[in-house]
């Protein structure tokens, strides 16, 4: 559980970081993309999603002791001979798997019962890097149950499993980087992610998806910018269209 601890606070900060001289630096400076909503985020909000985000990993690296505890009862295995093709095929189903577990338990934190649980999250409505883990703590449980169904049905490699939680939080990273990185491709591409979760924070009622598109296609929760930008003009009617957000 400490090792945990250590690895989801390195890979949290890495990624904030990195995020952060990206987007607020190197990009800008080349000429590449833009941020997507211009207001600043509002006061004590960067505080809040700090201490969020604290007892966030600290569930996320405490819940390991429950794949552990699947390992050791023998309710799971690893298999310790996969191969190259073999990680990378794993890599990509759990990928999928991701983005279908997340809008499972995101499309249940937006219906009444449970949506309390999420507005913390979204009290970040021009978001961060740092918005990432800024979860309750209920939240934090949900989503990081991820490994636990396909642990049950697969014996998958350690580097597989171990994938996961860093493509997770490197999607997230992006989702809420406040940063348009390819302005140019359409907004169901899989680079458009930061795009749509900015939609999402505006709205909430769709785009609950994570890197891709194809669970809020089937199931008709897509956001499109106009409508968005419509639900942006009706809260806030005296913002300009420069200080306003981006679609």
């Amino acid at each position: 559980m400490g090792w945990g601890v250590l690895f989801f606070a390195a890979i949290y900060l890495g990624f904030g970081a990195l995020n952060l001289l990206l987007t607020r630096r190197v990009l800008p400076a080349l000429g590449v993309g833009g941020a997507l909503d211009a207001r600043p985020v509002r006061p004590g909000q960067l505080g809040r999603e700090a201490w969020q985000s604290a007892v966030s990993v600290l569930i996320f690296g405490v819940g390991l002791c429950v794949p552990w505890g699947m390992l050791q009862l023998g309710w799971a295995r690893l298999d310790p001979d996969a191969g190259g093709w073999q990680i990378a095929a794993e890599i990509a189903v759990l990928a999928v798997w991701n983005d279908v577990h997340f809008w499972i338990n995101h499309r249940l934190l937006h219906t009444r019962l449970l949506r309390r649980f999420h507005g913390p999250h979204h009290r970040s409505v021009v978001t961060t890097p740092w918005s990432c883990y800024s979860f309750h703590p209920l939240e934090a449980a949900m989503l990081g149950s991820v490994l636990l169904l396909p642990m049950l049905v697969h014996d998958f490699s350690f580097w597989s499993l171990a994938s996961v939680p860093v493509f997770s939080l490197f999607f997230n990273n992006v989702g809420h980087s406040n940063y348009d990185f390819f302005p140019r491709v359409s907004p169901n591409h899989w680079f458009a992610a930061s795009r749509r979760h900015r939609l999402h924070h505006t709205c909430h009622d769709g785009n609950y998806g994570f890197q891709f598109t194809f669970m809020d296609r089937f199931f008709g929760t897509r956001i499109t910018a106009e409508r968005a930008a419509a639900g942006e003009r009706a809260l806030h009617p005296g913002a300009s269209a420069a200080g306003g957000p981006r679609g």
